[in-house]
């Protein structure tokens, strides 16, 4: 989940480089209703990226806090261009699994994802 367009497509380039099948959304409200269609359709999604702050929409604290309400064991990695910010501090305090800073760096993501899919669900 990210608003910024030229965000979302290097996302998607460097997730198909790591042999994942993305699902793009602007904000929480289009990440919420991906969410439930997918979990519905037998398809859940294996994790989500959500950066944090997001114009005119709900950003990733929000986000997070409603897909925990769908669902406790959502796997979640927050992500911003900020780095002051408590939550990416302390991700965990927040429902986040990992932290990975923007600009993205394919080694940064993919770790990233790696250590969150081997999380046991909890």
């Amino acid at each position: 989940m990210d608003d910024e367009p030229g965000i979302r497509r290097i996302v998607e380039i460097l997730l198909k480089r790591l042999g994942l099948q993305p699902t793009l959304v602007t904000n929480g409200e289009e990440c919420l209703v991906a969410y439930k269609q997918a979990r519905d359709a037998g398809t859940p999604f294996d994790l989500v990226i959500l950066d944090l702050l997001i114009v005119g929409g709900l950003g990733g604290k929000e986000t997070i806090t409603e897909l925990r309400k769908l669902d406790p064991k959502v796997r979640a990695i927050v992500s911003s261009g900020y780095s002051d910010d408590p939550i990416l501090a302390h991700p965990a305090d927040y429902g986040f699994s990992a932290v990975v800073p923007k600009p993205y760096e394919i080694s940064t993501l993919s770790e990233a994802i790696r250590r969150v899919l081997a999380l046991p669900a909890d």
